[in-house]
């Protein structure tokens, strides 16, 4: 079945706040450029991830479902979802900048990894961690 738009929801937001909090925790500390005391590098890392999460659900996910009606299969091929990623880079950048200044080398580091390591688990191991996503139109939870 076709993710729909509750289930892009879902899946974004709980990747994200799994995957994507533990590895900007993990990360943060290594990123070049670093500044700043670290407690506010993490303020930043960590308000980038929730940008992300907000930014995308409320722009990028529909403006992607509604694209993705015109297609035969109603979804993207899997190197289409990696892209996606730059325009959404460059969304969250701009928005994050408003909060505070970061570093453009660590910005690109810490977004290009998560994005890839979200894209890595979604086209490979969510597959056989829930099993029924698939049937359920990409929702994580619910019927």
């Amino acid at each position: 079945m076709t993710p729909t738009l509750i289930g892009r929801w879902q899946t974004r937001i709980a990747l994200l706040a799994t995957i994507g909090v533990v590895w900007t925790v993990l990360i943060t500390p290594l990123l070049p450029g670093n500044g700043a005391a670290l407690i506010d590098t993490y303020r930043l890392t960590l308000l980038a991830l929730v940008i992300n999460a907000v930014v995308g659900a409320v722009v990028w996910d529909p403006i992607y479902h509604g694209l993705q009606q015109f297609r035969y299969e109603k979804d993207w091929p899997s190197l289409f979802a990696l892209l996606t990623g730059i325009n959404e880079g460059v969304t969250t950048w701009f928005v994050l900048r408003r909060f505070g200044t970061v570093p453009t080398s660590s910005f690109v580091v810490l977004f290009a990894s998560t994005w890839l390591l979200i894209w890595l688990v979604v086209v490979g191991p969510i597959r056989v961690v829930l099993l029924r996503r698939r049937f359920r139109g990409g929702r994580v939870i619910g019927a």
